[in-house]
């Protein structure tokens, strides 16, 4: 496993961030692993030498924290794994009970870190933009969390490169902690990150944590949605549909990435993953694991290489998206 600086932060993570909103509680969606079955993986990704984990408090309302933090502390050191989480979703009906006011986020971190059993997480990242909050409260809020020793770095997620830069910017003038990453959706079939975020990203030195690198299993070959789907996310997620991934436009990119994998005796996963992964502004993307061999897979796709030819080919038939994934 090779391990890179996260930003311009001195840690250091796993080339691979293993996403957690998998394991929880399938009572939340029917998709999701329960404990006993989640932790195997959790096992398998520390042995691998994966060393980054994500999660956020809205994933089974808090049931993939207390999964994960119980895992990760039985089989691990604390000091030997990187734990991040998020805040802004609805945690209940109330309404302070999500956003990213300060008293929310106050809330949140104490009711995160009890769920994780830890006194800290190491990265506190907001889930969205809040466009009901000040910007200079959410920052401020945030600022105080690490100067209270319950977060080691604060991050953020899917959101405009203008919201982000003003976001870093009010952090900066009052001399408040910045943002350490940015986690934005990217893979072969969107790819509007790179017009704006990305540059903005690269400049200022920000972690890039990119969610979805293989398009919620489209880029896997699973190209069916709703109730031909092959698995039962394939069969319930409406984002995938909302967000129009793998439509008739991403056809071409597909069929290129088929031909590409097929070429190497590879699957479609490793290439499309490989892809992501050699991308000079992307820190670690964050997979999911749900069989057996994900993990492995997405390990193999680290030492895969691709040719500035291979690369050509998968980009060259992109069309622009609308933005999606920002709420």
């Amino acid at each position: 496993m090779n391990y890179h600086r996260l930003g311009t932060t001195g840690m250091n993570v796993s080339a691979l961030c293993l996403g957690t909103m998998t394991y929880g509680s399938p009572k939340w969606r029917e998709w999701v692993l329960d404990e006993q079955v989640s932790r195997p993986f959790l096992k398998q990704a520390l042995d691998a030498g994966i060393n980054f984990f994500d999660t956020a408090d809205m994933y089974s309302l808090g049931e993939s924290e207390r999964v994960v933090g119980k895992a990760l502390l039985d089989y691990a050191l604390r000091e030997d794994v990187v734990i991040a989480t998020k805040v802004f979703n609805p945690m209940g009906d109330g309404p302070n009970n999500r956003g990213l006011s300060r008293k929310h986020i106050m809330a949140a971190i104490d009711s995160s870190l009890q769920r994780l059993g830890t006194d800290h997480v190491d990265l506190y990242q907001i889930h969205r933009w809040d466009y009901h909050t000040p910007i200079e409260e959410t920052m401020e809020a945030l600022h105080d969390v690490v100067k209270a020793g319950k977060a080691r770095y604060i991050g953020a997620s899917s959101m405009y490169a203008w919201q982000f830069s003003k976001a870093q910017h009010t952090a900066q003038m009052h001399g408040w902690t910045r943002f350490a990453t940015m986690q934005p959706m990217y893979n072969l079939v969107y790819r509007e990150e790179e017009r704006e975020m990305f540059p903005l990203c690269t400049d200022q030195g920000v972690g890039v944590i990119p969610w979805s690198p293989l398009a919620r299993g489209i880029l896997a070959g699973k190209t069916v949605q709703g109730e031909g789907g092959e698995s039962t996310r394939a069969k319930t997620d409406e984002n995938t549909r909302k967000w129009r991934l793998g439509s008739d436009l991403d056809q071409p990119v597909l069929d290129a990435l088929r031909k590409v994998a097929k070429d190497r005796g590879t699957s479609m996963a490793q290439v499309a993953l490989a892809w992501v992964i050699s991308n000079p502004a992307v820190t670690a993307p964050i997979i999911g694991a749900s069989k057996p061999g994900h993990i492995e897979e997405a390990i193999a796709a680290l030492e895969l290489t691709l040719s500035d030819e291979e690369k050509s080919a998968l980009e060259s038939a992109y069309v622009p998206h609308r933005i999606a994934g920002h709420s």
